[in-house]
């Protein structure tokens, strides 16, 4: 029997017959370099994806199991010569699943508390006083930071900056970070009030009414602001799409590197190790505008995880969302070649760009793990550059 046509009315087949299932993907995806099978590939995903949608197969739980193990990266993307969107078919074929089978509990309290950034902070903050006597398999997250005053709440800034959720409490001080690097370049930046989460969380699992209704929010909350930075580059995408209409979204670091010529910086000897979160390499591609940053610090050397040729990981911290509190042991099998390097390194601390690696990536090291706009605005000369936002 022949199969079906497809169905010219269906995205998610149209999506997936750009794929020309060439396999170019395979050397670029995390879960195939991990399990080396197909159907942990980018391709063999794309394959099942267009199988469910034709009814040419059932789905299995060994099938659903293959799709949750995606870890989104969008590495597949940077590599494809055929320009398949994986990131959109992916969420397209999760909405489906999500239909068909519902969600688990954990990931239901995990949407239901990104939803209320407000009852996350409290929780957060609760959690912060009991780490110190909590057992280690309840220590899920690194402890919050204490609480620092953070940029002035301006309603409609003209450069505003974006929250997030679990962001709220863990960035304080990289927000205020933000406002000096800022005022040192002769802008005044400000967060505000009434922001939502930015709905990446809902959407990768499958939520895209969830994901329409946080960009809604976030289109109110922004009204009036020309042009909003975002700090984490796994939030970047779905606040440029909810406010592509209405505000120039920029990636925080790209935003500064364009006004790096205002910005002097105090000799710092130091190594550091500079991860690449997949998001900004894939999707933001930022990347080259914070090493050029980053290289403007007299005396400062980094050393990229995961560039070495010698010294190989799988791509992927392993963060993935939810995916590091919905399974840790797996993820924390992609996080471990990285903290190899991490050690071999020498480096005294780790920067990376997306808080969510970030606060995997801390879970397995004693050293310090920040944004590398952090760390910039400890090696500020305000000498050089005249004293921060009053």
């Amino acid at each position: 029997m022949s199969e079906p046509a497809p169905r010219v009315d269906d995205r998610l087949v149209v999506l997936a017959d750009q794929c020309v299932q060439c396999g170019l993907c395979l050397p670029a995806c995390p879960t195939y370099l991990l399990e080396r099978i197909e159907a942990e590939s980018a391709r063999g995903r794309i394959a099942l994806a267009r199988a469910w949608a034709l009814d040419l197969v059932p789905p299995t739980p060994a099938g659903d199991t293959h799709l949750d193990q995606c870890l989104g990266c969008r590495r597949c993307e940077a590599v494809c010569p055929a320009g398949v969107r994986f990131g959109p078919l992916l969420v397209e074929t999760r909405a489906r699943q999500r239909q068909r089978r519902g969600v688990g509990w954990r990931q239901h309290a995990l949407e239901w508390l990104a939803t209320r950034p407000r009852r996350m902070a409290r929780l957060l903050a609760l959690y912060r006083l009991a780490f110190p006597v909590l057992p280690a398999v309840l220590r899920l997250l690194p402890r919050p930071p204490a609480a620092v005053s953070g940029s002035p709440a301006i309603t409609s800034p003209r450069v505003a900056i974006f929250v997030g959720c679990v962001a709220g409490p863990y960035e304080a001080g990289l927000r205020a970070a933000l406002v000096r690097l800022c005022a040192a370049s002769g802008i005044v930046v400000a967060a505000p009030p009434g922001q939502a989460c930015c709905g990446t969380l809902h959407a990768h699992a499958g939520d895209t009414g969830a994901a329409a209704r946080l960009a809604a929010h976030n289109r109110q909350a922004f009204a009036g602001c020309e042009q909003v930075l975002t700090l984490a580059s796994g939030c970047h995408e779905a606040i440029a799409g909810a406010l592509h209409d209405q505000a120039q979204v920029d990636d925080a670091a790209a935003f500064l590197a364009a006004r790096a010529g205002r910005l002097r910086f105090r000799e710092t000897r130091e190594r550091v190790a500079l991860h690449l979160p997949c998001t900004q390499r894939s999707v933001v591609r930022s990347e080259g505008a914070l090493r050029a940053l980053l290289a403007r610090v007299p005396g400062l050397e980094v050393v990229e995880l995961d560039a070495d040729p010698g010294a190989p990981g799988l791509g992927c911290c392993g963060a993935a969302g939810t995916a590091m509190l919905a399974d840790p042991a797996r993820a924390a099998a992609f996080r471990a070649p990285l903290l190899a390097q991490l050690q071999a390194s020498g480096a005294t601390r780790l920067l990376s760009a997306n808080i969510g690696c970030r606060l995997h990536l801390a879970g397995g090291t004693p050293l310090p793990v920040q944004h590398p706009l952090e760390f910039l605005g400890q090696c500020l000369d305000f000498d050089a550059t005249g004293p921060a936002l009053h």
